[in-house]
């Protein structure tokens, strides 16, 4: 009966960190790559319907600027 209770001896180490940095550095480790106008998705709807009136209006300002210029 005692071969059914028989005990694993307990492991020494958990973990180690041996050869991860050399394997992340040997393609570098690169900062994500982040895009110019990040996404709207997920972002309050009321702002967004706001956020599209506001671009109208000001590219009319800046329109209209312009051709005041030009006069």
């Amino acid at each position: 009966m005692s071969e059914m209770f028989k005990l694993q001896m307990s492991k020494s180490k958990n973990h180690t960190a041996h050869n991860q940095t050399k394997k992340a550095h040997k393609n570098g480790i690169k900062k994500p790559k982040t895009n110019r106008y990040p996404s709207l998705n997920g972002v309050d709807a009321k702002f967004r319907r706001n956020h599209r009136w506001a671009l109208h209006g000001t590219q009319k300002a800046l329109a209209a600027k312009k051709a005041a210029e030009k006069k």
